[in-house]
């Protein structure tokens, strides 16, 4: 079978003006990545990214430790997170006091994000959010279906947090919750490995970071 290995982008800019953007930090943990891949002797035959910076930026990032990459990248939108700035402002009145969280701190915010995706799969947003839960579902085994048919025997993918949960929590035919419990808990920089055919995708390991292994490096591992 093929072989998938799926990776959130690096740390982005969590409360900056533009969150689409790779911190320093971020960036380091890119190359290290690639690095670590070039280390094990990884070719990669197929390259996808969403059509995010972050997505671009950490593949860049990865590019100048393993220069032999494939120079054409797929961009497919599937890949692309959810809109969370466009989720809290969906907010139903009286869950408005959700949205406060996102100016005391990451720890307030992914609390409080944890309760809007609940409220957004249960078709709380729907009248105001700009994609619905299921719309979400439906462009991730899009670009699911689009990696498995690519006729690839080893593919590199960079997406988002969000995304790799849901792909996930498809994979094992689980419920929603599922996808946002795994979500709430993917590195930067991570990789999720599956095998994979035209007709199957099998998981094999979740939400790696042997990149990051070495004590000096445990500050690297974040989640924004």
């Amino acid at each position: 079978m093929a072989e998938l290995f799926l990776v959130r982008h690096g740390q982005a800019s969590l409360g900056a003006d533009d969150y689409d953007c790779l911190s320093p930090a971020g960036e380091q943990q890119s190359v290290w990545l690639g690095e670590h891949f070039a280390r094990d002797g990884l070719h990669f035959d197929h390259v996808m990214t969403g059509t995010l910076r972050r997505h671009a930026q950490t593949l860049d990032a990865i590019r100048r430790a393993m220069p032999g990459l494939p120079a054409n990248c797929e961009v497919h939108a599937g890949l692309d997170e959810y809109d969370f700035h466009a989720l809290f402002a969906a907010l139903p009145d009286a869950h408005r006091h959700l949205a406060d969280a996102t100016r005391r701190g990451s720890r307030e915010f992914f609390k409080a994000l944890r309760q809007v995706l609940h409220l957004w799969t249960e078709g709380a947003l729907d009248a105001r959010a700009p994609e619905t839960w299921s719309a979400f579902q439906r462009r991730v085994a899009e670009a699911r279906a689009a990696i498995q048919q690519s006729g690839a025997q080893r593919v590199l993918v960079i997406s988002s947090g969000g995304v790799i949960g849901a792909f996930v929590q498809q994979i094992l035919q689980a419920p929603a919750a599922t996808a946002i419990a795994l979500n709430m808990q993917i590195r930067n920089s991570s990789v999720t490995h599956c095998y994979f055919n035209r007709a199957a995708l099998q998981l094999s390991s979740f939400n790696g970071i042997a990149h990051l292994d070495a004590p000096q490096r445990h500050v690297f591992r974040t989640y924004g």
